[in-house]
């Protein structure tokens, strides 16, 4: 496999959101519980994909990754991405499905996210974790709301 130079997500964020006069802690600490990396970014048509490695304390009892660190994976992944293609928002709903454990022998796996879908101010995301040979693992769908920064003022 190809090595690809990972991205700084952090000055990704600062940059797009420099001009955004709201407090925001980035990169954000819980970013370095899963230790990603970001592997691409695409504006258009709204991706980013994260690498993230398998680590020993985010295993279950079975010896696979347990289901709560994939979710936290995804929405490190899909909140970000979020963040660069549209206003501040926030998750309402993160639904996932489980095709096949995350286990330490595949040292890490990837999840792409992409933007499918706007509607005034709901957002549609995707997200597909996959493994290091490209095989699907997880599917997840969120639902992002923006927030009306009027409202907070």
């Amino acid at each position: 496999m190809k090595e690809i130079p990972p991205i700084d997500l952090a000055q990704l964020l600062d940059d797009h959101l420099k001009d955004l006069n709201f407090p925001l802690e980035i990169p954000p600490p819980v970013l370095d519980v899963t230790r990603g990396e970001v592997i691409a970014y695409h504006p258009e048509p709204g991706t980013l994909e994260i690498r993230f490695p398998i680590l020993r304390e985010h295993l279950n009892p079975y010896g696979s990754v347990q289901g709560g660190m994939i979710a936290t994976a995804i929405d490190n992944t899909i909140g970000p991405l979020s963040m660069l293609v549209a206003p501040p928002n926030y998750t309402r709903h993160l639904a996932l499905k489980y095709r096949r454990p995350i286990v330490p022998h595949m040292a890490f796996f990837s999840v792409k996210a992409q933007l499918v879908e706007r509607q005034q101010r709901q957002l549609t995301f995707e997200a597909i974790v996959t493994g290091p040979e490209g095989q699907e693992l997880v599917r997840a769908t969120a639902k992002h709301w923006i927030v009306d920064l009027d409202s907070l003022k």
